[in-house]
């Protein structure tokens, strides 16, 4: 069987995240110093080390099969590249900014100004929706310092914390879009090799679900079982088992993260006692 070749950012915080998915995901990668290609000990993969904005091009041309990328990046490079899963980190925006001082305040109050960027394609597609006009100038790097040495008015580029945008004196007065890490796929990847990215797409799941739920194991009054366990969701029912002590029945089951706060309240309201709240790892649907 021949290996998936799969494409991670050679450095920073986006290759730290995917390759701790892929340890989540049973995949070991023994990566030395400055190596831009490993291969998994347990698993047919191999990984290639890149620069963030080689890798579109590396996927129209079907030099990798497969690659954890900023969906901020396909947007501007990659428009037409399939992406099959969001993975939930490496989450940022990309935003339009202007010096604090600045009378500017909205999209608007750029029209025929001048715009700082390394992502020209998304912010003239951008203006072109709003029908605004703009003098774009593609800067590599260093995006933020550009009003401040005259180069422009506005910068867009990507803001995860904001701080970046707060120590070199801007503010942010659009979004263009909001981005997170992705799984995206050549389209010339052979069908060998699709079914290889299916399993890992498979797993992928399993750890992002494990992530966004808890596991609830909690004490009900009989009594009060049927209104208890209407509050619950589970991954098909929750499941109850008879207590020693006689009247009350323990509940096990599963609650979304997103939910979870509210849903807590509302089992106490109803009775539920001895609840206990545990991260899950995986889970396997």
């Amino acid at each position: 069987m021949s290996n998936l070749r799969i494409a991670v950012q050679k450095s920073g915080r986006l290759n730290e995240d995917s390759m701790n998915i892929l340890k989540d995901i049973g995949i070991s990668i023994d990566n030395g110093k400055d190596q831009l290609k490993a291969s998994a000990r347990n698993f047919p993969v191999e990984v290639f080390y890149l620069r963030n904005g080689d890798i579109p091009q590396y996927l129209k041309d079907g030099v990798v099969d497969a690659a954890i990328i900023g969906e901020n990046v396909l947007i501007e490079k990659g428009a037409d590249i399939e992406f099959v899963e969001r993975l939930g980190f490496s989450k940022c925006k990309v935003s339009i900014a202007v010096p604090k001082e600045s009378n500017a305040n909205s999209l608007q109050d750029l029209d025929g100004q001048r715009i700082a960027t390394s992502y020209p394609e998304t912010v003239k597609k951008f203006l072109k929706e709003k029908n605004i006009k703009a003098d774009i100038h593609i800067i590599n790097g260093s995006v933020e310092i550009a009003p401040n040495i005259g180069l422009a008015d506005g910068i867009c580029d990507i803001v995860s914390s904001g701080s970046t945008l707060f120590k070199n004196g801007l503010k942010e007065i659009e979004v263009l879009l909001t981005s997170e890490a992705v799984l995206a796929v050549s389209s010339k990847i052979s069908v060998e090799r699709r079914a290889i990215l299916e399993k890992i797409q498979f797993r992928i799941q399993s750890v992002l679900k494990g992530q966004n739920s808890k596991y609830v194991l909690l004490n009900a009054p009989n009594d009060k079982l049927d209104a208890i366990l209407n509050l619950l969701p589970g991954m098909r029912s929750p499941t109850v088992l008879p207590l020693a002590e006689k009247g009350w029945s323990s509940v096990h089951t599963v609650i979304s993260k997103n939910e979870f706060w509210e849903i807590i309240d509302e089992l106490k309201a109803n009775g539920a006692e001895g609840i206990l709240v545990c991260p899950i790892e995986k889970m396997v649907l």
